[in-house]
């Protein structure tokens, strides 16, 4: 899987979080901090990530910050984008099964390493779920996207 990763620092989180996706057999595209010579600016390298997203050159991003908020919102302003904030395992799964989330945000400040390896397992091994209710709302996200979302 083609994995695209920002961060606006180079903490020792984000070089881990790096490591482990290739450990796990993942391309991995970097921005921002990463990158050497990219713009580390939250907004700048979450979009970018996300960006490639949208766009079907990578099949999922994982957008990291600080708190993970500036990321997350900056992922999220690109259309086809559902990028989630999650601080630990169980709302990793539930933002894959339920949300069809396909950027996942992470905190720099809040993850360790083990914490990270357990949001990660979450993440890859859930997938989108089949619930009418569930495919109904990321339709509807899918509608707010292009400005069109109706009650």
């Amino acid at each position: 899987m083609k994995i695209s990763v920002s961060s606006d620092m180079d903490e020792p989180v984000a070089r881990t979080l790096v490591a482990e996706l290739r450990r796990r057999g993942h391309d991995v595209v970097t921005h921002g901090a990463l990158s050497p010579g990219g713009n580390p600016r939250w907004a700048v390298c979450s979009e970018a990530a996300a960006r490639e997203v949208a766009a079907g050159t990578a099949d999922q991003a994982v957008v990291c910050c600080w708190t993970g908020t500036g990321a997350s919102i900056a992922a999220n302003k690109v259309p086809g984008v559902r990028a989630a904030l999650c601080t630990d395992a169980y709302t990793a799964d539930g933002a894959r099964r339920w949300n069809d989330a396909n950027v996942l945000a992470l905190s720099l400040r809040l993850t360790s390493e083990p914490l990270l390896k357990e949001i990660l397992d979450a993440w890859f091994a859930a997938e989108a779920g089949g619930d009418p209710e569930d495919r109904a709302n990321v339709a509807h996200i899918g509608r707010l996207d292009l400005g069109r979302a109706v009650p």
